[in-house]
């Protein structure tokens, strides 16, 4: 565990390197000019030229990049060319708003995902297994616009029970307040994501029915309800561990999508508006950051992993 963990943490100042290349050279090949996006269309060339050379845009890429990722390592982000406000506050707050709605999302996923997995195991080809597998598989093959779509119209326009907007800030409207505006964009991160966990735990559930201490508990008289909650349950939700993690990492980027569909101030709205804008310090920050972020998460999933499964844990497996 300790030679996994060391040999993960040692890749990871190459992993960002490469991310931090990527990015921006991303951010160089976006149309349009920044300067002249920044002042305007009425700008004059003089000025354009003049803004250019203010920001360093008319400099040679290599050191352009040099001395973003110098300064960025430093803590310094720059300030945002449209909202003249420094990056690292605005991004760290929109980080934060981020990270809370997809913690909400994350938590009300384990129990839907991991119930209904368990449930088509433990009733496998029959009815009940595959109306779950069918509807998860439907659901999760819809973009999580779509899905954000329907809500709105159903349980904000129709019905009216809930809001429609999550205009909110996590902490500042009090929890209850701010979880009942999340709960529409965190139900539609979570219908998408729920039938790739269901079917890891439903065929692990199957996996350990199957196997020979399940059928060695029965022989011994062991009731159904002590057997689920004794063998199957636990040997079967460990390898979903894996899938969740993965499905954290696809939250953090189809937010995107549901924070700009329900108004919400994170950071994946904040990093489109900036690649619309050309806000290279914004886009350029948002992104590298959100990368770290998927590799931390990453990262974590695997340590869980090896953490829960025994077999991974004690057979020392790298």
């Amino acid at each position: 565990m300790t030679r996994f963990l060391l040999r993960r943490l040692a890749a990871v100042p190459l992993t960002l390197l490469a991310v931090s290349l990527l990015v921006f050279l991303a951010t160089q090949v976006l149309p349009g000019d920044v300067a002249r996006t920044v002042l305007g269309r009425e700008a004059t060339d003089g000025s354009v030229r003049a803004l250019n050379h203010e920001l360093g845009l008319d400099r040679p890429l290599v050191v352009q990049y040099g001395s973003w990722l110098g300064h960025f390592g430093t803590g310094d982000w720059g300030t945002s060319y449209t909202l003249h406000v420094p990056v690292r506050g605005l991004l760290l707050e929109r980080l934060g708003h981020s990270l809370f709605l997809a913690v909400f999302a994350f938590v009300l996923l384990v129990p839907v995902a991991l119930t209904l997995g368990l449930i088509a195991g433990l009733y496998h080809g029959g009815a009940l297994d595959r109306t779950i597998t069918s509807t998860t598989l439907a659901l999760g093959a819809t973009p999580e616009f779509v899905t954000g779509v329907v809500l709105l119209v159903v349980f904000s326009v129709q019905l009216r029970w809930l809001p429609a907007s999550a205009q909110t800030q996590p902490g500042a409207d009090g929890l209850g307040q701010t979880l009942w505006h999340l709960l529409l964009p965190a139900i539609s991160l979570v219908l998408v994501c729920t039938g790739y966990v269901a079917r890891h735990v439903r065929a692990s559930t199957i996996a350990v029915v199957e196997g020979p201490f399940v059928r060695a508990a029965r022989l011994r008289g062991a009731g159904s309800a002590r057997i689920v909650v004794r063998h199957v349950l636990r040997n079967a939700t460990v390898p979903a561990t894996s899938a969740l993690g993965v499905q954290l990492q696809y939250m953090l980027g189809g937010i995107v999508v549901v924070e700009l569909l329900f108004n919400y101030p994170g950071a994946g709205a904040l990093l489109l508006q900036s690649a619309q804008d050309k806000d290279l310090p914004t886009l350029q920050a948002s992104a590298l950051v959100l990368g770290a972020l998927y590799m931390l998460v990453v990262l974590l999933a695997d340590l869980v992993h090896r953490l829960l499964d025994p077999r991974i844990r004690l057979g020392g497996a790298a």
